[in-house]
């Protein structure tokens, strides 16, 4: 008689479980078939969706209703309006369409994706270029959440980066003002400036200064302009423009594993390298004026007008409404009251130190600026001309500008003076 009473306490519990058991997440293809033309077909989706719903399922939808937006323009929009109905019903937000708002709510949930959300997100980005897929397949490494990975409006390398520009000598860069806006590199006694207004239209240059392989990348998002040595590790890394974007910020790939890396960190973030111990090394570089720049640098070569493409290269031309404005074009998960969005700071990266950002316009104030942070003695020379240049012991530090909402989304623990 004991047995049999454990033999059916112990099914009663199997039943007990089973029936309270989560049921399976959604099959992928119902959160596309949510915008069908079918509407018998939608409103099953809808249902099977709504029967294994999780909040962190959102995202999935919302990236699929920016998609929508901006391929199939407002004439697409009743076929969205079921969908923004279903995300209220399920979550109890009531944010209207604001996709911004319904990002940050989504990215202030504890990281629970759908299992297969990386396969997600290649199929809902091949649409616009197979080659989106290379960047999520199945099971991919990732160290950065995905949700915060969203499509930056272009195709892979639809920014296209300038591979071994063509340069001139100072003398014959004929169509720069002294006032115009350079990015000065040095290296091994060689230097190089790359005018704003031709890097804005590439936002990354694969170049070669002082025989010192570089890769200098410029994401106009978030203001800044980063040179990397391309080598890391014993290995050469080419790069380009992944069209994606994190936390507003440029998401470049090398070309041998197709791996994602972050602009402002220089190391792998998704892909086969995540993980790794690579991590590209900084070059210096300043954010100056043409006339400065050529002054203290006679020798120096720049951009050549012949890029191979077709842009308006006039001073300003390249992203003129988004620097005038202090709005975003793409949402970060995190802000900082402390300066303005667009405002910029000098960001200085201290091995095993917390980073810091002194804000640019006091060192405008304060051309020569000392401070210890963490312990490392810091002196900041800030030319006429706006070149800021960092010291530690003698030596000069790589360091470069950023604005403030970009750097802070991704490194909410810098150290700022203001």
């Amino acid at each position: 008689m004991g047995d049999f009473s454990s033999r059916r306490s112990f099914l009663a519990g199997l039943g007990t479980a089973a029936v309270s058991a989560e049921p399976p997440p959604p099959d992928l293809d119902l959160f596309f078939g949510v915008f069908g033309s079918d509407s018998r077909t939608a409103r099953a989706a809808f249902r099977e969706i709504a029967a294994a719903w999780r909040d962190s399922y959102a995202i999935m939808l919302l990236e699929l209703l920016r998609l929508h937006a901006a391929i199939g323009g407002p004439d697409s929009a009743p076929a969205r309006e079921p969908v923004w109905d279903f995300l209220a019903k399920r979550t109890g937000q009531k944010i209207g369409h604001d996709l911004s708002a319904w990002a940050r709510w989504c990215w202030a949930l504890p990281y629970d994706p759908h299992p297969r959300y990386a396969e997600f997100k290649a199929l809902a980005y091949a649409p616009l270029d197979a080659r989106f897929r290379d960047f999520f397949p199945a099971g991919v490494e990732s160290r950065i959440r995905l949700d915060r990975i969203e499509w930056g409006g272009v195709k892979v390398n639809g920014i296209p980066p300038l591979i071994y520009p063509r340069t001139v000598p100072a003398a014959d860069a004929r169509y720069l003002k002294d006032s115009h806006v350079v990015f000065g590199v040095e290296a091994d006694g060689e230097a190089r400036a790359y005018p704003k207004r031709i890097l804005a239209w590439h936002e990354m240059a694969r170049d070669r200064v002082g025989g010192v392989e570089l890769t200098i990348v410029y994401c106009t998002l978030c203001g800044t302009v980063v040179p990397y040595r391309s080598e890391t590790g014993g290995r050469r890394f080419a790069f380009g423009t992944s069209g994606l974007l994190y936390e507003s910020s440029k998401l470049m790939f090398d070309e041998e594993t197709r791996s994602l890396w972050p602009t402002l960190e220089g190391r792998p973030a998704v892909g086969p390298l995540a993980g790794s111990r690579f991590e590209l090394e900084l070059a210096p570089v300043v954010t100056t004026t043409w006339g400065e720049w050529r002054a203290e640098h006679p020798e120096t070569r720049v951009l050549s007008l012949d890029t191979g493409h077709r842009r308006d290269y006039s001073e300003g031309a390249a992203y003129r409404d988004y620097f005038a404005s202090e709005g975003l074009m793409f949402e970060v998960s995190r802000r900082d009251a402390r300066l303005k969005l667009k405002d910029e700071v000098l960001v200085v990266r201290l091995a095993g130190k917390r980073p810091l950002a002194v804000a640019a316009r006091l060192l405008e104030r304060r051309p020569l600026f000392e401070i210890e942070h963490e312990g490392v003695a810091l002196t900041i020379r800030t030319s006429k001309g706006g070149a800021n240049r960092v010291f530690a012991g003698g030596q000069r530090i790589p360091a470069h500008r950023a604005f403030w909402f970009g750097w802070f989304a991704q490194f909410p623990d810098t150290a700022l003076v203001k």
